[in-house]
């Protein structure tokens, strides 16, 4: 097993045959039938499914998931002047979960789970994730176990394979009963064009209509694993993502100031709306993009290294040869934190780097952008990464804009839990709401 520090074309670059290492097995179900697109090994397979998908996560669809969105931050927002006048501190990662779960509910199935209106874990969805994460982890090392493990441990309430098995059983429920009333429209002369006035399409009714265009090729096996992708990748990486930013901004107050104030700047001059953030207005605040940069390489939701084999013959990588059937792999934290790429102060928040980058010209943006990784690498960069996007770049200035954060031990660092993600589990702030604009 290797770790290196360079993100390696030969490991990592587009059309590279290096697959993943089997650590991954201990995240898909233990029958071969039942694979998913994360940990899938099959490199062929993995690329046939991200090009069937892979429209209905691009930067252009965006659009059409804006509106779900903003119900969401109109309602995260509620919570939290709610939350303020009551003056205690509160997780604020919890919330940010809340937020995520609610968002990528109403993009995948246009409706909420309810998490934002009760503030707490809706059917125990967290609960599963959660304990699916440390079994997931850690079954990898001896992935042989797993086909025995998974058996045994579905059975046992709270285990991280009973976890697994909810998450499935919940994605299937909600695709046979959107494609049981899709079936129903069809006899009453329907179509999903008559739902809710306003209502936009969303991701299942995509799937379901490329599925009855059979020269798609797409199945209901296809249909399940991309809902059930979403709901498991789809919440964790923005909500540790969104605590990042917001940590970084609490502890450095010169960088909260100066995104408050851009952010109040393109409100007051009419360039950006005062109660909402639109995804093409976000694109023009250099700061708040620098921000959400700089939270995701100090804090990559990610913490271990991305996992791959050396084929067959063996391959030279970073001027050492590694035999066949080595596994080598870079760890985001490390490529974040290497000074000789992000300079002496690469262990802090400074937004500007990127700024800075940028007005430099030539190379560098695209120089430090090589070590960047914090949504993988490659053909293997996670598919969603621009609905998480999405989901920071309109949520961040709205409550940077709204609000003020006090951390609850100032002085303290935050801890976290360190699995394949790294999770804050104390992220407990006091609310403070700001003066409206106006």
């Amino acid at each position: 097993m290797y770790s290196i520090i360079e993100p390696d074309k030969q490991v990592y670059g587009v059309g590279s045959k290096m697959r993943k290492s089997d650590w991954y097995e201990g995240w898909k179900h233990p029958s071969p039938d039942r694979w998913t697109m994360f940990p899938d090994r099959d490199i062929k397979r993995h690329n046939d499914t991200r090009k069937k998908f892979q429209n209905l996560y691009a930067l252009s669809t965006l659009k059409s998931y804006e509106q779900y969105v903003d119900d969401c931050a109109v309602i995260f927002q509620d919570r939290l002047r709610e939350l303020a006048v009551r003056g205690h501190s509160i997780d604020m990662g919890h919330w940010f979960q809340c937020y995520a779960f609610d968002v990528i509910g109403a993009i995948t199935y246009s409706k909420r789970f309810g998490f934002l209106d009760q503030g707490k874990d809706v059917d125990g969805i967290i609960q599963a994730l959660d304990s699916n994460m440390p079994y997931s982890t850690l079954v990898g090392i001896y992935a042989w176990l797993h086909p025995y493990l998974y058996q045994v441990l579905q059975r046992i309430p709270g285990s991280g394979a009973a976890g697994r098995q909810k998450l499935m059983n919940f994605t299937q429920t909600n695709k046979d009963t959107r494609e049981a009333q899709r079936k129903a429209w069809d006899l009453e002369g329907k179509g999903i064009e008559e739902k809710a006035e306003g209502t936009p399409e969303d991701f299942l009714d995509k799937l379901l209509d490329m599925k009855r265009d059979e020269q798609k090729g797409v199945t209901d096996y296809h249909c399940f694993i991309m809902g059930l992708s979403n709901i498991i990748a789809g919440s964790d990486t923005t909500a540790v993502s969104l605590s990042a930013v917001l940590y970084y901004l609490i502890k450095t107050p010169r960088a909260m100031q100066k995104l408050r104030e851009e952010v109040r700047s393109r409100t007051e001059q009419g360039l950006c709306e005062p109660d909402r953030v639109s995804f093409q207005d976000s694109q023009e605040m250099p700061y708040l993009q620098a921000c959400i940069k700089e939270g995701l390489r100090m804090h990559a939701a990610v913490g271990l290294p991305l996992w791959r084999v050396v084929n067959e013959g063996g391959a030279e990588i970073c001027g050492e040869f590694l035999p066949a059937g080595s596994t080598v792999g870079i760890n985001g934290w490390v490529a974040h934190r290497n000074q000789d790429v992000w300079g002496p102060d690469a262990n802090e928040f400074r937004p500007e780097r990127w700024i800075e980058a940028e007005k430099e010209g030539g190379d560098k943006l695209k120089y430090l952008e090589k070590y960047y990784l914090p949504f993988g690498l490659g053909s293997r960069t996670c598919i969603g990464r621009h609905i998480s996007y999405l989901e920071m770049t309109k949520l961040v200035p709205q409550i940077v804009r709204n609000f003020d954060f006090e951390l609850q031990r100032p002085d303290a660092e935050w801890s976290c839990k360190n699995y394949w993600f790294v999770k804050p589990a104390d992220f407990y702030v006091r609310v403070k709401r700001l003066e409206k604009q106006g």
